[in-house]
């Protein structure tokens, strides 16, 4: 148990919880409503092997950056807790489930997957030579409302198809702009291993005020799926309370305190991704 508890630390397990909301969103405005619960189930197995896949690479790739940062350094991979063996069983694995979920799900789930494994693998090496990394994991994380979306409907790129190009931009804006936020911890870890980073080449008050610009997008996005697809009150309530939660994150941040960069990066956007899920849930069900 120690060592599944350990595994689950390693890969950040609770921070499934933004990915996972938003592919059901893909889903219930694929569907029109729930779908079967073999696809609802495949697309449970696709994302959470898909998370799986990319943070145990992430661990793997980072382990000599991840060990001479202190904030870094107690990860089980770095302490020697969990060995590189498992972290290496876990990719094989995940991307075996990952794979074995798209074919499930359809032929054009599972010819897309390869673009998928592209940014699942390829994401971890961005901060070696851009400062986009930010957008790049955004778009990743983008991908899976899009592979739920795809899942459902079996189509990606005819008119009836743009909310999930629509869900693709607000997710990747959404993520970009908490990880802004994440990244203004490393500034000085990441200049000194030469990493880059909108905070680290940039400064962390420009940083911040991309990340309100991203939030801002983030926000006319949803506004653009409310209204695409004809969505009830209990949407717009989540759309309004979700605007109110990025103004308080941005608001407990600043260049001069950091302090409370963990409650922003994950309580408010635990909230936000729970919350918009469940309103677009009741909205479509009425």
């Amino acid at each position: 148990m120690r060592q599944i508890r350990l595994f689950l630390e390693m890969i950040k397990f609770e921070h499934t919880v933004f990915a996972l909301p938003f592919a059901y969103l893909g889903m219930l405005f694929a569907q029109g409503g729930w779908p079967p619960w073999r696809v609802f189930f495949w697309i449970t197995v696709a994302m959470t092997s898909a998370r799986t896949y990319a943070m145990a690479i992430n661990r793997i790739v980072d382990l000599p950056f991840d060990a001479k940062n202190p904030r870094t350094a107690e990860r089980p991979l770095v302490t020697g807790a969990i060995k590189g063996k498992v972290a290496w069983a876990a990719v094989f694995l995940s991307l075996g489930l990952f794979l074995l979920s798209a074919h499930e799900l359809g032929p054009l789930p599972l010819r897309l997957s390869p673009i998928a494994l592209v940014f699942l693998t390829g994401y971890h090496f961005t901060k070696r030579f851009t400062w986009l990394s930010h957008f790049i994991l955004g778009f990743t994380d983008g991908l899976a409302p899009v592979g739920a979306w795809v899942a459902v409907k079996g189509s990606l790129f005819s008119r009836g198809d743009i909310p999930a190009w629509i869900l693709l931009g607000t997710v990747t804006f959404w993520i970009a702009g908490f990880d802004l936020i994440y990244a203004c911890q490393d500034v000085e870890v990441d200049r000194r291993d030469h990493l880059h980073s909108v905070p680290a080449d940039f400064g962390i008050t420009m940083a911040l005020g991309i990340s309100s610009l991203c939030h801002g997008l983030t926000v006319l996005g949803l506004v653009l799926l409310g209204l695409w697809m004809r969505l009830g009150w209990p949407f717009w309530v989540g759309v309004g309370v979700s605007a109110a939660l990025f103004l308080h994150e941005h608001r407990i941040v600043s260049s001069e305190d950091l302090s409370q960069v963990n409650v922003a990066f994950f309580n408010i956007n635990g909230y936000i991704s729970v919350l918009l899920f469940l309103s677009t849930f009741v909205a479509i069900i009425l």
